[in-house]
């Protein structure tokens, strides 16, 4: 299910917390999903019941990762998430962090992949503080998007 509406992201967050289902989230900017990203989203699905998903905005992607990003728009990148049977809702945000996001959904566990530090993450803190926890799960070798961007490229060399 795709939440574009914080306050109905607020009522389904409350809902399952009254379930006493364990909710794990992450994030990313999925762009060019590809192997990595669903053995990711797979691994994180495990850690809990219920698996969100931020997603970056094409707006987000672009301070992030400069201009040539995202390949993919939006809408594609949600709808795709929002099919992978590992995923249970998938909320777009324009921030540069999630760190918006984390404050309503306020999950049991954060999951983010092998490059990142929990030690560099400016969700760690908050996340900490209301007695949440962050998993770093390893990625998976040779799959990345600007691997993929870069094969291309040199595929279509003339």
């Amino acid at each position: 299910m795709i939440i574009n509406d914080r306050n109905l992201l607020k009522n389904i967050v409350s809902e399952l917390k009254a379930q006493n289902l364990e909710i794990v989230f992450t994030n990313g900017c999925f762009d060019i999903v590809h192997k990595g990203h669903v053995e990711y989203l797979n691994h994180a699905k495990r850690f809990g019941d219920v698996l969100i998903v931020g997603i970056n905005s094409d707006e987000s992607i672009k301070k992030i990762k400069r201009d040539k990003r995202p390949i993919i728009p939006l809408e594609s990148r949600v709808y795709i998430l929002d099919n992978l049977k590992s995923i249970d809702f998938v909320v777009p945000f324009d921030e540069e962090t999630p760190i918006n996001l984390i404050k309503i959904i306020k999950p049991d566990i954060h999951v983010k992949g092998g490059d990142y530090n929990e030690e560099d993450l400016p969700e760690s803190k908050i996340i900490k503080e209301y007695g949440g926890k962050v998993k770093i799960i390893p990625l998976i070798e040779g799959f990345s998007t600007t691997n993929i961007i870069e094969w291309v490229l040199e595929k279509y060399k003339e």
